[in-house]
């Protein structure tokens, strides 16, 4: 099409970004040797590596050395080699270093970018204006968490030895948000990639030996789910952070009981997009957009339900084809590219399964009318309308370019179905009234909620969820403190009761108060159920008092008395 037809057309023409640095970083990368261990590249002992491909045509980048459980054996060793000297340096001196991570990353933004891209298959605009940003943003904002910790944390000590397992579908973004408050608060990091998108994490560990992070204090360990099994169940690691699916979070759990490891999980999610009747539908269909095809769709916090009010159901339905008609599925790499490939074979494939049997079971499923490339795993953007609560279009986490649609009538019948969800990851209120807005927002049981927005991120804010979306946070205060651990209280150990009681002594300071102190259930003082009390000593060993020792039926009556307390969580902050 010359530009005369373009013209005519009023349609953008390609806009393609350069990859030529990108590809020379490639050709010039020795990938036998892509373990970053104790700052040296290395080979996986065992000799294994693993393809990875370019999901917009499915040709190859790279073969990338696939570690091992041996070579988690020496990254954990390396990094708690390194931990005494790194935790022993101050605030000041580690926020140096994260300055200069953050630097090195600005000065490399646009390779980073271009490998995220060819790696992932994400739009260049989100790599390029949104990920390494942000990326970029953690390490600079951490680094002022450094030199805060002391005063912010003065009764808390690093963690230790950190183990950190990232998903494909923010390689860098999760990198920065796992590793950079990690080195802030103290502790080295043992980080694995995932098998699809180990590109950033390569160039990542560059910048971090060109800006002189200490050897062993950051470890890159590109491989597949034995290096994961094997980093969650070393004995060396102190501390697990996952983000990932909610079964491979359900089998790290499981596998950390009893262990004493400190553990973090995010995981996936089923968003609720809430648009009441009087919203702005204009902006509400761009918060759409945004919400669901942001990524293609591939994001834990993707809005992928639509709850919209009954009045004005047909009317944004309506608007929301109209702006399907118009998103340009293409080549990542072209600038006004919206929606690009799926990140694998086995993706798409899931990605479509889903879809055929969310139609199966009553779902009608629309598409646009635009021609899908070639070769690559795209696929198109779906709405889903006619959606029962049950179906599997609305309870499972699609991971892929899919919006299933739904109705309601009243605000409560909109709580209500947003929380039909075993997940709780993240939600979105559109309305202009702001009264309805917030009273809605608490009710959503979900760890964040935007307010006419979506996908608003900060390194100053936590983010996270519960339920099956897993628990801890990160970024912020919160997420430092996922990366701490309590340091052992000042003063003597205490004794057991049975101990205390024998050898306080009898002119303790306590024996001229004689008062039954009793447990507090259901908004009254009772005495517990088993007649047994407990020795309460001071910190100089002496007796302070008695205090009732609860048993299991106390435990009950005390759950019970908290459930029938349950509206308390409805009422009004000023109540």
């Amino acid at each position: 099409m010359n530009i005369l037809e373009r013209y005519a057309a009023m349609d953008y023409g390609p806009a393609p970004e350069a990859r030529n640095e990108a590809d020379a970083w490639v050709a010039a990368r020795d990938f036998d040797k892509s373990l970053f261990i104790a700052g040296e590249w290395r080979a996986a002992k065992d000799g294994k590596r693993f393809d990875t491909s370019d999901p917009a045509t499915g040709k190859l980048l790279a073969k990338v050395s696939d570690a091992g459980a041996a070579d988690v054996d020496a990254a954990v060793a390396a990094a708690g080699k390194a931990l005494p000297k790194w935790s022993a340096k101050s605030g000041f001196e580690r926020a140096k270093i994260l300055y200069a991570i953050g630097r090195g990353m600005q000065r490399h933004q646009r390779l980073l970018a271009v490998l995220e891209t060819l790696d992932n298959g994400k739009p260049i605009r989100e790599s390029r204006d949104i990920d390494v940003p942000l990326a970029i943003r953690h390490f600079i904002h951490h680094a002022g968490w450094a030199q805060a910790l002391d005063r912010e944390f003065p009764d808390h000590k690093p963690a230790g030895v950190v183990g950190q397992i990232i998903p494909w579908n923010f390689p860098l973004l999760m990198l920065a948000w796992k590793i950079a408050p990690a080195l802030a608060a103290g502790c080295t990091v043992v980080l694995k990639p995932a098998e699809f998108t180990p590109l950033t994490a390569i160039l990542f560990a560059e910048i971090c030996a060109r800006a002189g992070v200490p050897k062993g204090v950051v470890n890159i360990l590109p491989g597949g789910p034995d290096a994961g099994a094997a980093l969650v169940e070393h004995a060396g690691v102190q501390k697990i952070a996952f983000t990932g699916s909610s079964e491979v979070g359900k089998i790290i759990r499981r596998a950390t009981a009893g262990s004493g490891k400190k553990l973090s999980l995010e995981l996936g999610g089923k968003s609720a997009f809430i648009v009441f009747e009087d919203a702005d539908l204009d902006s509400a269909v761009e918060g759409l957009v945004d919400g669901i095809w942001f990524n293609q769709g591939q994001v834990c916090c993707a809005g992928s339900r639509l709850l919209v009010q009954e009045g004005i159901a047909d009317a944004f339905i309506a608007k929301v084809k109209a702006r399907m008609g118009k998103l340009i599925v293409g080549s990542p790499l072209d600038k006004n590219t919206d929606i690009g490939p799926l990140v694998d074979r086995t993706q798409l494939d899931r990605v479509r399964g889903l879809v055929a049997e969310g139609a199966k079971q009553g779902a009608e499923c629309w598409q646009p009318d635009c021609a899908l490339p070639e070769t690559g795993y795209f696929h198109l953007p779906v709405l889903a309308t006619g959606v029962a609560p049950a179906n599997v279009l609305a309870q499972e986490e699609v991971f892929g370019p899919v919006l299933a649609a739904m109705t309601f009538r009243t605000t409560e019948e909109a709580i209500e179905l947003a929380n039909n969800t075993r997940y709780g990851l993240a939600a979105s209120v559109w309305s202009e009234n702001i009264n309805l807005a917030v009273h809605a927002a608490p009710q959503l049981k979900a760890g964040v909620v935007w307010i006419n927005g979506t996908n608003m991120f900060d390194a100053a804010c936590g983010f996270g969820g519960y339920r099956e979306s897993g628990f801890g946070r990160e970024g912020g205060k919160e997420g430092m403190f996922e990366y701490l651990a309590s340091k052992p209280p000042y003063g003597p150990a205490i004794k057991p009761d049975s101990e205390a009681a024998a050898a306080a002594p009898a002119d303790s300071d306590a024996t001229g108060i004689d008062r039954t102190a009793k447990l507090y259930v259901g908004g009254k003082q009772v005495r517990p159920d088993g007649s047994y009390s407990m020795a309460v000593v001071n910190t100089k060993g002496r007796l302070a008092g008695e205090v009732g020792l609860g048993n299991r039926k106390d435990i009950r009556n005390a759950v019970e008395a908290a459930h029938k307390a349950s509206g308390w969580s409805g009422m009004t902050g000023h109540a």
